[in-house]
């Protein structure tokens, strides 16, 4: 099948970010094959991008995906607010049929917002039930997803690696690889992180860990651990040390400005990870306090890093949000910019729409000015996911009945208002 993007403004990211004006670009088999001016369409499918900014689809490096039937329920709360509302109260009420519903629709809102991959960092699965309804929900969204499986507990429990092994086992779709979410050592024994390290690098997993502060780089560090299958999230209070000790390891970085800000970790680290040569993803983290959508965590990065007085540039801020948070997923060889060679991983902004026109510079409207109200169409792997600003998704008035009737089940099982 080939499909030829025509006329488009396009922005691509790779080797540096670029603006090609009244660009097409072909895509065969889900592959892009070529970009430039005047390309022969031949027998392909002719989308007309004219009046529309082509770029790479954007890439989320940790969400979890679990919490999108909990929107805003701790948009006051700090970290340990949140960690005792949802994570004490809220997730252990949370059924299989839950976890689907609300995978499936955080998928769902997160490619109808330009996101074509996302790191779910999982940490929901109370039973293998609870782990499938995850995985089949990814898999009937068409979203490309690194899998972050977080298992259940903080202990180190034969029956536990099993189920990461059978989940590493399981035959997942194309566009799902998975990944080790780790607990420990910040939220568990050092002993049990030893063990999921370990299991990691058996099983050839990368593995991600929430961390600020002081301690778990240096843990990692005199354990032998550090190395570059290890994302690091958040990173808060790094001290320099840690900082290059993860660049020397060839370790990745993942920073959800937004949430640090609002939850109280600490400045966003966004530039000082780049400034020691870490290789450095956004997220959006939790929709329990902040936007779904990759705009509103790039506009947060950029208010952020110039707010402390760093020099970080709008074309800085896309490409972490492109090809850079592929190469912290480890998949900046299939996606992350326009390169011939790569998935048709796409995003189409709509340029004439109030709020984004006119525009002067692509690549700042599209940090400082684009949402998800101005995404016209989404690509992944060449798939139409999203078309004239509609998801063509079966039935997504179902996906949102699914979801607002376990947020008013789970709402009621914890006496918490819906």
């Amino acid at each position: 099948m080939r499909m030829l993007i025509a006329n488009g403004t396009v922005v691509d990211t790779d080797p540096e970010v670029r603006v090609l004006p009244e660009a097409d670009v072909l895509v065969e088999d889900g592959v892009i094959t070529a970009v430039g001016t005047g390309l022969d369409a031949g027998d392909a499918e002719v989308l007309d991008a004219t009046g529309l900014i082509v770029l790479p689809g954007l890439v989320d490096t940790h969400r979890h995906l679990w919490q999108s039937v909990l929107r805003s329920v701790a948009a006051d709360s700090t970290l340990g607010g949140y960690l005792d509302l949802v994570l004490g109260r809220l997730g252990p009420a949370f059924l299989a049929e839950d976890v689907h519903a609300a995978n499936l629709w955080g998928a769902l809102e997160a490619l109808d917002s330009g996101t074509t991959t996302v790191y779910d960092w999982s940490h929901i699965q109370l039973t293998p039930d609870h782990t499938d309804a995850a995985l089949d929900a990814l898999a009937a969204s068409g979203i490309r997803c690194v899998f972050g499986y977080c298992r259940p507990g903080a202990e180190s429990d034969p029956r536990q690696r099993a189920e990461v092994r059978r989940v590493a086992a399981r035959s997942l779709p194309s566009l799902v690889t998975p990944a080790l979410a780790a607990l420990g050592p910040v939220f568990g024994p050092e002993e049990a992180a030893g063990a999921d390290w370990r299991l990691a690098r058996e099983l050839g997993l990368q593995v991600s860990v929430h961390a600020t502060g002081v301690g778990t780089v240096e843990w990692l560090h005199r354990e032998g651990l550090l190395g570059p299958d290890v994302m690091f999230v958040h990173g808060n209070g790094f001290t320099d040390e840690a900082m290059r000790r993860v660049a020397d390891s060839g370790g990745v970085a993942s920073v959800a400005p937004a949430i640090e800000s609002q939850m109280g970790h600490g400045l966003p680290e966004t530039g000082r990870f780049r400034g020691f040569g870490v290789t450095t993803g956004l997220g959006v983290d939790t929709v329990t306090a902040a936007p779904s959508d990759m705009f509103a965590v790039m506009r947060a990065a950029f208010a952020a890093e110039r707010g402390r007085g760093g020099s970080i540039t709008a074309a800085e801020v896309l490409r972490m949000a492109t090809v850079e948070g592929a190469a912290v997923l480890g998949l900046d060889d299939r996606i992350g910019s326009l390169r011939p060679g790569k998935q048709a991983d796409l995003v189409m902004l709509r340029a004439g729409d109030l709020g984004l026109a006119p525009v002067h510079d692509p690549v700042g409207a599209v940090v400082t000015a684009a949402g998800p109200a101005n995404v016209d169409t989404v690509l992944v792997a060449g798939r139409v996911v999203k078309r004239d600003g509609r998801l063509p998704y079966a039935d997504t008035r179902g996906a949102l009945d699914l979801v607002s009737r376990s947020a008013a089940r789970i709402a009621r099982a914890v006496a918490v208002a819906p």
